[in-house]
């Protein structure tokens, strides 16, 4: 394979403009978040799915909600991401509420819910549903009608409506990036508002059913007919359904050239729009300044007189100025621990150089006196001329520093600590807890090694095997016998056993 055509300055240049045009154009748009607070039902996180299809591609389609979460976390992060406008799901025991938030300043718009449908339920009734993905790359157009009435309220809708969706410039759009729009119908006699969403689809107008056909990709069926004039003349016609959608009403002259088949500049094409969803109606309640926490400045139900206005103003501004004291005295806590946590610092760096500068000193003194008893040593040997005795200048013992302040093992403790209290009480020694030592060997009261008596264990417990093993398996002298628990010692050197046990006589020597 050969390689491609290296681009030169002035193309590199252009590409570059370009991309910075793109990414300028971007930061420009406005920028929004769908998301819920509080317990809301997994029909209304369906409804903030489908609300996020619509926003696309200038939203956050995959913003993970969690419980911790508060919506200052959500203003704090608004700013770096270019975010103007929060669209927020809330359900109470009296309705579902949608606001619209314009952030940083404001103002808020709540409105009530009163019914929904989900774009699943819409798409489903449909026969012949456009769900192309391409059409969700580029931002939705407009579409809004009967907002223009003089109250306030209202100019004020049409605004955050408006200001929610990228502006479009005549001179500079594509036909082929307007693939979807959204449009808002109010009506003054219910005072509601109807949301829609649609997909839109240019079709060429003057053509038969057959010549579609030919236009399309696939090739038809011909096999019927002799001659291609007589698929086109016989082949039949629109059908009525199709008929009845194509009218003055949707007909148009392109000004550009449409990326579908037929479409050419110049000529007259039918818009034909496919519902999308999701369907809302909704209706104003109240709008207020600030983020959800301002003064109200429209409210459907409710009349406040003026002196309410004050009393609610007054009491607004008093919660401010107790929010601004409890601000400025945290701040001022947390300063305060910080100094202190710094001064504990430099005390504990202090008291450590401290305690290096004490070692290195007792080091020094203990090399100094080494060094005075060497040359002690030396005067006396150049003045005796000869050696001195170790007695007379003894040598420092090196004493190591104990690095480890580990506790000793528990069981070599609690072991040393048993024997002393077993050996502690008793005259006799415990043969039983001493090892690598023979029983045979033994000092204390061996009748083996004794002079004037002759050991004669023949039919005894004793007379085969190690006397070690004997006393481990238990079948020789028992602990309590060695310690004098069972005296059976007769003078005569005889022993008597427990029950019908034998007894062990023992002779002197002749």
């Amino acid at each position: 394979m050969g390689r491609g055509k290296k681009l030169g300055r002035s193309a590199k240049k252009a590409r570059a403009s370009q991309t910075g045009n793109v990414e300028e154009e971007f930061k420009k748009a406005p920028h929004s978040f769908v998301f819920h607070r509080g317990h809301v039902g997994k029909n209304i996180k369906q409804l903030i799915t489908d609300m996020r299809h619509v926003m696309e591609p200038y939203t956050a389609s995959k913003l993970k909600v969690r419980r911790k979460n508060v919506l200052k976390d959500y203003v704090g992060v608004a700013g770096p991401l270019n975010v103007s406008h929060f669209l927020m799901f809330t359900k109470t025991e009296v309705a579902t509420n949608f606001r619209v938030i314009r952030i940083p300043r404001g103002p808020t718009l709540t409105f009530k819910i009163q019914n929904y449908c989900l774009a699943r339920d819409v798409i489903t009734s449909l026969k012949r549903p456009n769900l192309e993905q391409k059409q969700f790359q580029h931002h939705p157009l407009l579409v809004m009608n009967n907002f223009s009435g003089d109250d306030v309220h209202l100019k004020l809708m049409a605004t955050m409506f408006q200001n929610m969706f990228p502006s479009i410039n005549v001179n500079k759009v594509k036909l082929n990036q307007i693939r979807r729009c959204v449009m808002v119908n109010y009506n003054p006699e219910t005072k509601t508002i109807d949301f829609r969403h649609y997909n839109i689809r240019v079709v060429p107008v003057g053509m038969s059913k057959s010549v579609k056909k030919l236009i399309k990709a696939t090739v038809p069926d011909m096999s019927k007919y002799s001659d291609v004039s007589e698929y086109i003349t016989k082949a039949g016609y629109l059908s009525d359904s199709e008929a009845e959608l194509d009218g003055e009403h949707n007909e148009v002259v392109l000004p550009q050239h449409v990326g579908s088949r037929g479409n050419i500049q110049a000529t007259k094409s039918a818009i034909r729009l496919t519902e999308l969803g999701p369907r809302l109606t909704l209706q104003l309640v109240k709008i207020e300044e600030g983020i959800c926490d301002g003064e109200v400045m429209f409210h459907e139900f409710i009349e406040k007189t003026g002196d309410e206005v004050k009393q609610l103003k007054a009491l607004r501004e008093k919660k401010r100025k107790l929010k601004e004291i409890r601000k400025k005295k945290q701040e001022e806590n947390v300063k305060k621990k910080q100094d202190e946590k710094e001064a504990n610092k430099l005390k504990s760096l202090e008291g450590m150089k401290k305690s290096d500068e004490e070692e290195e000193s007792t080091d020094e003194e203990k090399e100094k006196d080494e060094n005075d008893r060497d040359d002690d040593r030396e005067y006396y040997k150049q003045e005796v001329g000869v050696e001195p005795d170790a007695e007379l200048f003894p040598k420092a013992r090196a004493q190591k520093r104990n690095r480890s302040h580990s506790r000793p093992n528990d069981k070599t403790k609690r072991f040393k600590k048993d024997t002393e209290k077993d050996f502690t009480n008793h005259k006799e020694k415990d043969f039983t807890n001493r090892k690598g030592k023979d029983f045979a060997n033994r000092k204390e009261k061996d009748f083996t090694n004794r002079k004037d008596i002759k050991s004669n264990f023949k039919g005894s417990k004793f007379s085969k095997g190690n006397s070690k093993d004997k006393l481990k398996s238990g079948k020789g002298f028992s602990k309590d016998k060695m310690h004098g628990k069972d005296k059976k010692f007769t003078n005569k050197g005889s022993f008597a056993g427990r029950g019908k046990e034998k007894k062990t006589g023992f002779r002197k020597k002749k």
